[in-house]
């Protein structure tokens, strides 16, 4: 897992994953980019707490219209990480600060 990211290397819309220190679970971070916004949420379903990625650093839907939770796809807003769809309705991903440094 990256421990930085290059802004260059995130398409737009897009996701990867990245690691963080005190990251208890071990499934890191999911970083997201739409509409030239960045957001980042841990990897943790509110519904399961496993990791919501599809293949390691693909949070997307097909048409990368919302963060996808590849076991039991529930669909989360890009802004806010609400689940709109699926067994978590309601819930939310935990947010994560995102700070972009130099093109990082």
């Amino acid at each position: 897992m990256k421990r930085m990211l290059k802004l260059s290397d995130l398409p737009d819309p897009g996701s990867a994953r990245m690691s963080v220190e005190g990251d208890e679970f071990g499934h890191g971070v999911c970083v997201v980019r739409q509409a030239g916004e960045v957001y980042a949420y841990l990897n943790r379903c509110p519904h399961t707490g496993g990791p919501m990625d599809w293949e390691e650093g693909k949070f997307l839907s097909m048409d990368g219209d919302v963060i996808l939770c590849s076991t039991h796809g529930a669909r989360f807003r890009f802004e806010d990480g609400l689940c709109i769809a699926g067994p978590c309705v309601g819930h939310s991903l935990t947010a994560v600060p995102v700070a972009i440094d130099n093109g990082n």
